[in-house]
């Protein structure tokens, strides 16, 4: 059975002046996928999804979301009406409650999801009448979610849903978007986390300076571009290099630990065996398999810190 496409990008390019922040990029992304749209900050991702909801105008190219244009008004209102957005930057009332707010938005709509449904789907119930300034980050994430459900729709655009968040409150996130996806929603996240990306995202483009510089499934991508397993022994220093590059020419002494590439199988029992043999002192043994982080930083030369080019 073929894929649906409900997003379908084609060279897009949005520019500012001489600046071209989105340049050239095309993509489709496929009914009740989790996409992840990933790179760091300025990469182009949040003036890509303004583009797709149509809060922006682009420069040239071509993007369509469930079959209508982006640029022509009559699709736009569709769009609008059949899609649902939370911005980087949320906020909303603070001195109205969770339902009180969701109340808000739902009039906005002919229809939409209960207002009380909404409430269970984000774990919200003993926080209902509870005011919008007196929750946590985590819990004004989850009503932002639900404000962005409130039309039932059929595409969730999430705009860096975890940024700021202490590392529960982001899990509390990851488990609410693997739940939308159990309903079929398709969910296109922005996201500069590559863990992120590789836990939740059926497919990942990796966007760098406004161009995309890779496209796949997080295993597909860390299979071509992520390198090798990593037997890293910590604390080994000269002794265990020398005893080990004999057998692994590859290895590499980084601050004190030796860091060994294991090509096949058999060359992890053979590098322990090697150092048990020789009585090599060491603190500890970590075999580090290859991330998005990996692939990201293979393919940039550069890793993303805080968002930012590091």
């Amino acid at each position: 059975m073929s894929k649906e496409a409900v997003i379908q990008v084609d060279s897009l390019v949005k520019k500012y002046g001489d600046l071209a922040a989105v340049n050239g990029v095309s993509f489709t992304v496929n009914r009740g996928e989790v996409f992840s749209f990933v790179g760091p900050n300025g990469a182009g991702k949040t003036t890509t999804v303004e583009i797709l909801v149509c809060l922006r105008d682009l420069t040239s190219g071509n993007a369509k979301v469930l079959g209508f244009d982006v640029s022509d008004r009559k699709g736009q209102q569709q769009i609008r009406k059949r899609v649902g957005v939370l911005p980087q930057d949320f906020n909303t009332f603070d001195l109205l409650t969770v339902k009180e707010n969701l109340s808000y938005y739902k009039k906005m709509y002919d229809g939409g999801m209960d207002i009380d449904e909404l409430i269970r789907l984000v774990d919200l119930e003993d926080k209902a009448k509870t005011l919008y300034k007196n929750l946590s980050g985590g819990l004004k994430k989850r009503l932002a979610i639900a404000i962005a459900l409130v039309n039932d729709p059929e595409v969730i655009f999430l705009d860096e849903p975890t940024t700021g968040l202490d590392p529960k409150a982001r899990r509390d996130v990851w488990d609410l978007i693997e739940g939308l996806q159990e309903q079929e929603k398709t969910i296109f996240l922005t996201t500069h986390y590559m863990d992120e990306a590789e836990v939740l995202s059926d497919r990942v483009v990796i966007i760098s300076y406004g161009k995309i510089i890779a496209d796949g499934t997080p295993s597909e991508l860390i299979l071509q571009h992520g390198g090798k397993t990593t037997l890293i022994v910590e604390e080994g220093g000269t002794e265990a290099h020398d005893i080990l590059r004999k057998k692994f020419p590859d290895s590499k002494l980084e601050n004190g630990d030796v860091l060994v590439p294991l090509n096949g199988k058999s060359d992890l029992p053979e590098a322990v065996m090697t150092l048990n043999g020789n009585k090599t002192k060491f603190a500890e043994l970590i075999v580090r398999r290859p991330s998005l982080e990996d692939v990201f930083l293979n393919l940039t030369g550069k890793k993303i810190v805080d968002g930012e080019l590091s």
